[in-house]
C-alpha cells in the first residue's frame, strides 16, 4: 500500500441489512457500478473499499461493508462473555471475534467489526422509512462499544411519511446528537458537502483533510455544470441558425422535412448522450428512471404536438397552425416567412384550401406572396416553440443529473409558469439575435471556427447557468 493510502482517512460504512449503505458509496464516489445494489437482503457478502481524493493523495477510504442482521443475539453473546472487562467496549469486540465459534456464529457481523476497528470513524446508515425498533437500538449499542466516532445518516428522507424526527430523538438518547440527512436516491445539492462536514467534526484535527476533498468536489461540479450548458447552448445555436434552402417544390415531396426534422432530433440526442457521459450515466439510467426516456432517447417525439402540449406551452399564432399541421418548422416562400409549418402541412395535405383552416392570416400571407412573385426558393428552419421544447428538455434533464444519485433517478416536476420563464426574456432575445447566422449551423456542413460564434456559446451558457439556478430555486 502506497504512504498516500496509508495515511488515508478509514470510514466504514455499517448499518443494517438493504439500508442503503452501497448507494450511498455509489453517490459518493459516483459510480454507479461499485457494488451491488438489490432489494433483497445481505446483497453485501464482502468488504469493498472506495478510495477518494486529490490528483494522486487518497484523502478518504470508504468500506462498504455487509448488513448486520443478528443485532440482538450478538448483544445478548458480548454480555454474556466470561473474564472479559465489561466496560471496555472494545475489548469485549476483540474477545468475541477471537472466539472461533461465535465469529462463524456472527459471519456477517464479525467482518463489519473487524472493519470498525481499524477504521477512524463509521457512518451507520437508517432508512428512515422503517421505525426505530430494539434491533437497531443494538446496532448502534454493539458498535458503541468499538470505541470510534459513529455518524448516522439518515437515508430515504425524501420520500413522504417517514420517521426521520422519531429516529433523531432516539439517537439523542443513545448521546448521537451529530447526525445527517443524506438521501442516496435524491441527495440535496448541498448535501455532499453537509455530510463531508458532519463527519469532519467527529474526526477533529485530521477531518481538516476533507476540507480539501470538499473543495475539489465543488470545483468538479462548477466545471461539470458549465460543461452541461455549453452542451445545451451547442445544440440551441446549432439548431436555431438552421436554414435549409430547397429547389421550388422539393420540400411538398415530404422527404426533405422529413430529413430536416430526422437531423434534428439526431443533434437533440447528441446532446443528451454527451451530458449523461459527463455526469457519469448511461442511457440505461435513462431506461431504468421516471423521466420520459425510453431506449435512452426522449420518449414524446419534439415535433409532436402533444409535446408541447405535455411541456405546458401554449400555442398562438403561427405556432398554432405548425402544430396543428403536426410540424415544427418554418416555410419560408421567397423569403417571407409563414410561421412554423403551417405551409408545409398544406403542401403535404392537399393545397391552399388546407392551409387556410389554419388561419385567415397564414392563408392570407401565401395568397400575396403567390400573386406577387414567380417563386423558386424555400427554406425550412426550426419554430420558436420547437427550441423552447429542445431547451426546456435539456435544462430538466440537467436539473435531474445534477439532483441524482447514482442508485437512482427520480422525476423532475416543473410548474408550467416555470417552463415559460425558462425561455421568456433573455433567452427568447438571444435565439433572435442569433438566426440570421446560418453558417453558425452544423446540422447540414462542416463546422469552421469561429471566434464570433464561440462567444455567442458562452454567453448563451452563461445565460442558461443563470437560468439554471433560477430553475433549482423555483422548484424548492
Amino acid at each position: 500500500m502506497s504512504n498516500n493510502q496509508q495515511q488515508a482517512l478509514k470510514i466504514a460504512v455499517v448499518g443494517h441489512t438493504n439500508t442503503g449503505k452501497t448507494s450511498l458509496l455509489r453517490t459518493l464516489s459516483r459510480d454507479k457500478s461499485f457494488g451491488e445494489v438489490s432489494a433483497m437482503p445481505s446483497t453485501t457478502r464482502h468488504v469493498q473499499v472506495v478510495r477518494m481524493g486529490v490528483g494522486d493523495e487518497v484523502i478518504v477510504e470508504l468500506f462498504d461493508t455487509p448488513g448486520l442482521e443478528e443485532a440482538i443475539a450478538l448483544l445478548d453473546a458480548l454480555d454474556a462473555q466470561k473474564d472479559v472487562n465489561y466496560r471496555d467496549g472494545p475489548v469485549q469486540i476483540e474477545a468475541l471475534l477471537g472466539d472461533s465459534e461465535a465469529s462463524v456464529r456472527f459471519e456477517q457481523e464479525a467482518k463489519v467489526l473487524r472493519q470498525l476497528l481499524v477504521s477512524d470513524a463509521a457512518v451507520y446508515v437508517i432508512d428512515v422509512r422503517d421505525p426505530v425498533l430494539p434491533k437497531y437500538r443494538d446496532e448502534i449499542a454493539i458498535l458503541s462499544r468499538c470505541g470510534k466516532p459513529l455518524l448516522p445518516l439518515l437515508n430515504f428522507v425524501s420520500v413522504s411519511n417517514t420517521h426521520e424526527k422519531q429516529w433523531r430523538d432516539a439517537l439523542a438518547q443513545l448521546g448521537l446528537h451529530v447526525v445527517v440527512s443524506f438521501d442516496t436516491v435524491a441527495p440535496a445539492l448541498d448535501g455532499e458537502a453537509i455530510f463531508y462536514e458532519k463527519l469532519a467534526t467527529l474526526l477533529d484535527a485530521r477531518g481538516k483533510r476533507l476540507a480539501v476533498l470538499m473543495a475539489n468536489h465543488r470545483d468538479d461540479a462548477a466545471l461539470r455544470n458549465k460543461s452541461a450548458c455549453s452542451l445545451i447552448a451547442e445544440l440551441l445555436l446549432d439548431v436555431a441558425t438552421c436554414k435549409v434552402t430547397y429547389a421550388e417544390g422539393e420540400i411538398s415531396s415530404g422527404s426533405a422535412l422529413q430529413e430536416f426534422n430526422d437531423r434534428v432530433r439526431k443533434r437533440e440526442q447528441s446532446c443528451v448522450d454527451a451530458m449523461l457521459g459527463l455526469y457519469h450515466f448511461t442511457r440505461d439510467d435513462l431506461n431504468a428512471s421516471t423521466l420520459p426516456f425510453n431506449e435512452g432517447q426522449w420518449r414524446d417525439d419534439l415535433f409532436d404536438p402533444s409535446t408541447l402540449t405535455a411541456l405546458g406551452l401554449n400555442l398562438g399564432g403561427g405556432a398554432a397552425a405548425g402544430a396543428a399541421a403536426g410540424f415544427g418548422v418554418d416555410l419560408m416562400l421567397g423569403g417571407a416567412s409563414l410561421g412554423t409549418g403551417a405551409a408545409v402541412g398544406a403542401l403535404m395535405g392537399g393545397g391552399l384550401q388546407t392551409l387556410r383552416r389554419f388561419g385567415r392570416r397564414v392563408g392570407s400571407q401565401l395568397n400575396q406572396t403567390i400573386q406577387g412573385a414567380v417563386l423558386n426558393r424555400q427554406f425550412l428552419r426550426v419554430d420558436d416553440k420547437i427550441l423552447q421544447v429542445l431547451l426546456t428538455r435539456q435544462l430538466l434533464l440537467l436539473s435531474a443529473l445534477q439532483k441524482r444519485g447514482h442508485a437512482a433517478i427520480r422525476q423532475v416536476q416543473v410548474d408550467n409558469a416555470v417552463l415559460e420563464q425558462l425561455w421568456q426574456g433573455e433567452i427568447e432575445q438571444a435565439v433572435g439575435v442569433i438566426r440570421p447566422f446560418t453558417a453558425w449551423s452544423s446540422l447540414y456542413q462542416p463546422l469552421q471556427w469561429s471566434a464570433e460564434r464561440e462567444a455567442k456559446v458562452k454567453s448563451i451558457a452563461d445565460l442558461l447557468a443563470r437560468k439554471l439556478q433560477t430553475l433549482g430555486a423555483l422548484q424548492d
